[in-house]
């Protein structure tokens, strides 16, 4: 290994992290130098994950010891085909939200410096070898949403902000109980020391092991927002500025979600939940739940960012029942459909925001005729939907195929009705799905501009909105036509009729093709994946 490519790794979680202070101690100067500087830093560390990601690919897993102190007494940095793949989206993701939040805000300084600290925590988070290391970053990561869903200090996005923390803050509490009864049976936290001396020192069944995996996956559980202990997810959503639910519901979650995939698999193994049933068995049963409970609160919703939220919900427990099922076949979907969902939901909530900006609603029944005031958002928000859906091809159909086939095979390999019942889930939270994604779509196609008892017979004027329309209980204005109209100084671009900013649109627009081509990737990604599987199922 060269010197260059042995820093790549620190060099990653350092850069943003450092980067953070720089528009604090800039600003004293410079009003508005924040996002200048966290577009750099970004840019710097999605370079940094492109180059890591080619390391992974010619020369196979590396790993880096920090400050010259070996494992398993020093912290280790550690990249493989699974970290790659989320260290990737997390650089993608950050980079094209900041295009965003340029136009969109917040703009002050401390904003982007929480931003900076926060993809600093999203890639420790994806490299650490070490599980007190992770719990560090997962800290770092909560603190720092903590403040950026409250970055537009209204009373709404304040509660929010707090609701989230009591609830992260029991998370990380019993994740770090958690790690406390590992070590208390290994004497060790490095991740692959640990798997290494479960089996010599304690054994699949201690009593330490056992506890200690049951708080790592309910404080992870938290941090994922699985049903029941989903309640923070919706609200923080819902009332975080556009740009921070963007990139909050496209990583935070997920790289909890990856957490768990990396701790039961590479820390605990498939031969510990062989052997503890009964936790596995948990496990399914409330990501089952979870996958039909958050499917038929999202139906209910009318305001879009809450009912994605609550998808979100579904989701997750989709890979949380991957992880306990079990077999290759599920744990490939599940993993596949955690790089999905963080790039649909990347997508979606960036198309909502879009529309808020350039229309001033965030609610479904606001948004009639959407399609035709802003055909282009309208239009990569309905392809978007449809891969959540799992419409094929798309990565969504994918992630859901796989993980259905995973269940039947464990029902049919002597899981019993438990696997059976994830499958039968998967199925109604997709017809829940539909249901919401159909109504979203109806709305935007064909709920239309001049038609009899909707908006009357006007002309085709296009008259603009002199005031910005509200997310509150008010009517939107519209134009002569029925159509959305536009918000008072609302973004103009002279290449497409949506009031929209340019570079944002872009992003939307690679993002649904993005993840419509993935789902051309079945046979890639199981490759890509495969050597991280065939260690874990070996």
């Amino acid at each position: 290994m060269t010197a260059m490519t042995d820093v790549l790794l620190p060099l990653a979680v350092v850069a943003p992290i450092v980067a953070a202070t720089l528009p604090l101690a800039l600003g004293l100067r410079y009003d508005r130098i924040g996002w200048p500087v966290a577009a750099v830093g970004t840019i710097v560390t999605a370079g940094i994950a492109a180059a890591i990601a080619a390391e992974t690919v010619i020369n196979g897993p590396f790993s880096h010891a920090l400050g010259g102190f070996l494992p398993p007494i020093g912290i280790e940095l550690v990249a493989d085909r699974l970290s790659v793949a989320v260290l990737l989206l997390v650089a993608a993701v950050s980079v094209a939200t900041l295009a965003f939040a340029r136009v969109a805000g917040p703009h002050e300084n401390p904003f982007y410096s929480a931003y900076l600290l926060l993809v600093g925590g999203l890639v420790g988070m994806v490299l650490t070898g070490d599980l007190f290391n992770l719990f560090v970053f997962l800290e770092i990561t909560g603190l720092t949403t903590y403040a950026l869903i409250a970055s537009d200090r209204s009373g709404a996005s304040a509660y929010a902000s707090l609701k989230y923390l009591v609830v992260g803050t029991v998370g990380a509490s019993l994740y770090l109980l958690g790690v406390g009864y590992v070590f208390l049976a290994t004497g060790t936290l490095n991740m692959l020391d640990v798997q290494a001396q479960i089996v010599a020192q304690a054994g699949y069944g201690d009593p330490l092991v056992r506890a200690g995996y049951a708080f790592i996956v309910t404080g992870l559980a938290l941090k994922i927002a699985l049903f029941p202990v989903h309640s923070w997810q919706p609200d923080a959503y819902q009332r975080a500025p556009d740009s921070v639910t963007t990139v909050v519901a496209a990583l935070v979650s997920t790289t909890s979600a990856y957490a768990l995939i990396r701790v039961t698999y590479t820390v605990f193994t498939v031969d510990f939940l062989a052997a503890n049933e009964g936790i596995a068995t948990a496990l399914l049963v409330v990501s089952t739940v979870s996958i039909v409970a958050g499917s038929a609160l999202a139906a209910t919703q009318s305001n879009l960012k809450r009912m994605f939220a609550y998808s979100s919900v579904a989701q997750f427990g989709m890979i949380g029942a991957a992880v306990a099922l079990a077999n290759e076949t599920a744990l490939l979907g599940g993993i596949v459909h955690l790089i999905g969902h963080g790039l649909v939901k990347f997508g979606l909530f960036l198309g909502i925001g879009l529309l808020a900006l350039g229309y001033g609603t965030r609610r479904i029944e606001n948004l009639a005729s959407a399609a035709r005031a802003a055909p282009y958002t309208s239009g990569a928000l309905a392809v978007l939907g449809l891969v959540l859906v799992g419409i094929p091809p798309s990565i969504g159909f994918l992630g859901k195929w796989y993980i259905g086939v995973g269940a039947v095979d464990a029902g049919l390999a002597g899981g019993g009705a438990v696997g059976i019942a994830v499958a039968a889930a998967i199925f109604v939270s997709t017809l829940f799905t539909l249901s919401y994604v159909a109504r979203m779509i109806e709305r935007f196609y064909f709920a239309g501009a001049g038609l009899p008892g909707d908006h009357g017979d006007a002309d085709d004027g296009d008259a603009p909105a002199d005031a910005a329309a509200t997310d509150g209980g008010e009517s939107p204005a519209r134009t002569a036509s029925g159509l959305p109209a536009p918000v008072a100084g609302a973004p103009r671009s002279s290449l497409v009729p949506d009031r929209v900013p340019t570079a944002s649109l872009i992003a939307l627009a690679l993002a649904a093709v993005a993840a419509v081509a993935l789902g051309f990737g079945g046979f890639a990604l199981a490759e890509w994946f495969d050597p991280f599987l065939t260690e874990a199922f070996a």
